[in-house]
Parts: structure tokens; C-alpha cells; sequence
């Protein structure tokens, strides 16, 4: 099955007393859309869909399984359901807010506040136009990643992983707030128990033991992530994935290649949480805030 059989839910179509107004994203395992709530307020609406495993054709509401994928497709469905439980429970203002899911039309829903702004994916593409040796301040960065590492905390506090932390999934809203959007435990769930022929990861922010089944993931996992968008707006692209890194590593040549425009320190963390090696990173969120305040105290 391929994201082509996946057709959009049509406008005007009501879940749960929301009106769809029209689809603004679509992943490989989610579909997203812009709707108003009955006080005609804007909220996003995020619709598991793996396309892997389910189609749907124009003007139908619930999707098409096949018999042989239904016991994955309900794994994934309820990893996605339990996910939405648990950001329900979460209140930051750099994590994403799901105000109700839902069981509807064979799938679940999530209803999220609408964000206005843009990715940080969005702004290092934009940064890629500028011929100054940098597009991003050392301020800038550090700004960034102390609000969304604020909000990662809560999250592994809540005894949750994000696992999909890249970019395109780091929301800069238009009043210069940065919000963790787009959680990946469905499709965690869906690698770990279907035979996929390639990882479902984006690659360059996946750490090493994504890729390893048996391998324990932690907070460790998503620090690598964090590294690698540290990495992504100093440079301006993705760093290279995890088998080419195993081989003949660039990262620390690429990053000593910005020491004139970033500090040692800065350059020193962003390979701390880029270690191959999950014990040699740093093991939670606040051993890496910490690492960052006493470089800011001493910068």
C-alpha cells in the first residue's frame, strides 16, 4: 500500500463535534488536519493512518485493512491511543497540547491546540540561502534547545519517549515559542513488531539503537535526536545516518569546521549527545541541562 491509496478525510466532515476544514500535513503513519471546534475555535486534528497498512479511497471515512495486516494495524491503534492518554496528562507549554482523542470511523483521533508558525526544519532550509558563514546565533540555538529540553524533560518524567525528535518535528510558533510536536511511539511500536525491510526513521536523527530490535531505548535516545537538530542548524543539514557514521564518522570534522563561528563548549555537547555509544551520551535530559547552564554560567 502506498501514501497515494491514503485519501484525505473531505472537508466539512464532523468527528466528534469537530468540522474538518482541510488536511495540512501527512506522515507515514498519521494524517493532519486543521478543523474548528463548535465554538469555531482552531484546533489540529492528527488521524492515525499508517500507509503501510491501510487505504482509503475519496469520500470514504474509515479505512481499508487487509486481513493479514488488521492484528499490526490495532498494535499500532493502540499504541496511538494510549500515546494521546498520555499527552493529555501533559501540560507545557513546549510540548504539544492534546485537548481529547477519540475511537471514530475504525481509527483514533488526537486533538491538539493549532499551532501558527513554522518548523524548525522550515527555518534551517530558509538559513541555507544565507552566505554568511553562520544562519543561526550560539545565542539562538542555546534559546531554542532550553525551551524544548525544558519540555523533554516533563515528557521522560512522565515515563514517555518522543522518538521521532528532528526538525520538521520542533514547531517555532510566530511569538518565538518552541513546542515538541509530532510523537513517534505508534510508529516505534509498528517497527518493533512488523517485518518492515527498512527502518521507519528519519535518517541522520535516529540513534544507533533504533535501528537494533532487542536494544534498550531510553532518554538517551532522544538526546542523540537533540544533538543531531543542534548539529542540523549549525550546519545546515541533516547530520549522515548511523551506518555511514559507523564507518568513517564526519561529525567531528564537520563540527570542528564551525569552531570559528561556535564555541568549543557548544561544539563539545553536540558530540556528547551524537556518541554511537548510548552510555557514552549524556542519560537524561537534566544531565544535559546542566551541562548547558554551567557553559552558559562560565561563557
Amino acid at each position: 500500500m502506498t501514501n497515494a491509496k491514503l485519501a484525505p478525510l473531505p472537508a466539512n466532515t464532523v468527528l466528534n463535534g469537530y468540522t474538518i476544514v482541510r488536511q495540512v500535513s501527512e506522515g507515514g503513519f498519521s494524517l493532519v488536519y486543521l478543523a474548528v471546534d463548535a465554538h469555531k475555535q482552531m484546533v489540529a486534528i492528527k488521524e492515525y493512518l499508517p500507509a503501510s497498512l491501510a487505504s482509503r479511497s475519496e469520500g470514504e471515512l474509515a479505512p481499508q485493512v487487509l486481513p493479514d495486516k488488521l492484528s499490526l494495524y490495532r498494535l499500532g491503534l493502540k499504541s496511538f491511543f494510549e500515546e494521546g492518554r498520555s499527552l493529555a496528562q501533559i501540560s507545557h507549554p513546549s510540548v504539544v497540547s492534546v485537548l481529547n482523542f477519540f475511537r471514530q470511523n475504525e481509527t483514533v483521533y488526537l486533538v491538539m491546540n493549532y499551532l501558527q508558525g513554522a518548523t524548525l526544519q522550515d527555518f534551517i532550509m530558509a538559513g541555507r540561502q544565507i552566505t554568511a558563514a553562520k544562519a543561526f546565533s550560539e545565542s539562538t540555538i542555546r534559546s531554542v534547545f532550553d525551551e524544548i529540553l525544558q519540555g523533554l524533560r516533563v515528557v521522560h518524567q512522565n515515563k514517555m519517549l518522543h522518538l521521532d525528535i528532528k526538525p520538521a518535528n520542533l514547531f517555532i510558533t510566530d511569538d518565538d515559542s518552541a513546542v515538541l510536536i509530532d510523537f513517534g511511539a505508534a510508529r516505534e511500536v509498528l517497527n518493533k513488531d512488523g517485518n518492515f525491510t527498512q527502518p521507519m526513521y528519519t535518517p541522520g536523527f535516529a540513534a544507533p539503537e533504533m535501528y537494533r530490535r532487542e536494544t534498550q531505548l531510553g532518554p538517551w535516545t532522544d538526546i542523540y535526536a537533540i544533538g543531531a537538530c543542534m548539529y542540523s542548524m549549525m550546519i545546515g543539514y541533516p547530520p549522515p545516518e548511523v551506518v555511514k557514521r559507523r564507518t568513517s564518522d564526519p561529525v567531528p570534522s564537520m563540527l570542528m569546521r564551525k569552531a570559528s563561528s561556535y564555541s568549543d563548549k557548544l561544539i563539545e555537547v553536540v558530540e556528547w549527545c551524537m556518541s554511537l555509544d548510548p552510555l557514552a551520551r549524556p542519560q537524561s535530559v537534566f544531565e544535559l541541562q546542566s551541562a548547558l547552564a554551567n557553559y552558559q554560567a562560565s561563557a
